[in-house]
């Protein structure tokens, strides 16, 4: 039955690389979603371009959610290969999304495909493809948690090597402003608005949050743009700089924000605090039995859908997170089987 599961998710994946994806335009990749699901039967759910279904088969059960997205980000211009002209060679499949995500989608859905045939499962399941993970938008995952009901734990399909991520970063992007006063850049006159943003980069640089996570590592906080002066002869009374800053499971992003608020000159904006970083008790059931299969966990840097969720999940799926976001992106065929496998064990 693996066989026949892995060649399924093969051609969805295929299929699903020959439509263009871009997130917030993912409608066409969410019809070929609920015709796969249809066709098998199942009452398929809805909203926005997020697809799911479910199998509740025991109320007194606990209630697993499978989640991937289906949306990927703009191809890069240095693909050698159309990227939406899926290519098998060597064993690989190369096209835009293969790696992220739509590998973990494909074997998350062959995994509810052979639970929903099993009597003696000892959870309830729920798959859900979810839309514009990549920007983190209102119309994805966060749009449709209420719909699902009560979850008790849940798979995030990222690539990690099918490695279990326990925790993951959060993010707060921080739009700063520097206010100055304006004048002649020849006459001893003005406040300048860029050496106030210098001298509050300078603080980011140096400052450090006091707790740090044995999986996550420190806050981490990089000043990543800057844009100030308006000519070479007046003294700018305006500058702004951007913070990008990846939070750990110590802080909420609120606490992040209140403190570089009061430790900068600068006025400071965040564009959202709800991306707040996640982790999972190493007590919990679940990653007991991934341990005891011999599977390792780390901490992730990056984000997922996982940020948005109130319940206990990790993050885990087919390829690796180098390959995601490149040209000539690809999934190796063996690696969708293995996860699979996989995700079969550590449901059953």
């Amino acid at each position: 039955m693996i066989d026949n599961l892995h060649k399924q998710a093969i051609d969805l994946l295929i299929s699903l690389i020959e439509i263009p994806s871009v997130s917030r335009d993912e409608a066409q990749t969410a019809d070929i979603i609920e015709g796969f699901l249809q066709e098998r039967a199942f009452k398929v759910y809805r909203k926005h371009n997020n697809v799911w279904v479910k199998n509740i088969s025991d109320l007194a059960k606990p209630t697993v959610l499978l989640n991937s997205h289906h949306d990927t980000v703009k191809p890069v211009s240095s693909w050698t290969k159309d990227p939406f002209m899926p290519v098998e060679d060597k064993g690989k499949i190369y096209g835009l999304g293969s790696n992220d995500a739509g590998a973990s989608l494909v074997s998350l859905m062959m995994t509810f495909l052979y639970l929903t045939e099993k009597k003696d499962n000892p959870y309830n399941y729920i798959f859900l493809a979810s839309a514009e993970e990549e920007i983190s938008g209102q119309k994805g995952i966060a749009s449709v948690l209420d719909d699902l009901g009560e979850i008790d734990f849940a798979i995030v399909g990222e690539p990690t090597a099918m490695q279990a991520a326990i925790a993951e970063k959060g993010l707060i992007v921080m739009d700063c402003r520097a206010h100055g006063k304006a004048g002649h850049a020849a006459r001893n006159e003005g406040i300048n608005a860029i050496n106030i943003a210098l001298d509050d980069i300078h603080k980011i640089r140096n400052f450090r949050f006091e707790k740090s996570s044995a999986f996550l590592g420190d806050v981490k906080m990089t000043v990543t743009q800057i844009n100030g002066g308006t000519q070479h002869n007046v003294v700018p009374e305006t500058c702004d700089f951007v913070i990008d800053v990846r939070t750990n499971e110590h802080y909420s992003n609120k606490e992040v924000y209140e403190t570089i608020d009061a430790l900068l000159q600068s006025e400071v904006k965040p564009r959202s605090l709800r991306l707040n970083s996640s982790s999972i008790d190493e007590n919990h059931e679940m990653v007991k039995k991934i341990k005891k299969l011999g599977i390792k966990t780390y901490g992730s840097p990056t984000l997922s859908d996982q940020a948005l969720m109130n319940f206990p999940s990790l993050k885990m799926g087919p390829g690796q997170s180098k390959r995601s976001h490149t040209a000539d992106e690809f999934i190796y065929k063996d690696e969708i089987k293995q996860a699979i496998e996989t995700y079969i064990k550590i449901l059953s």
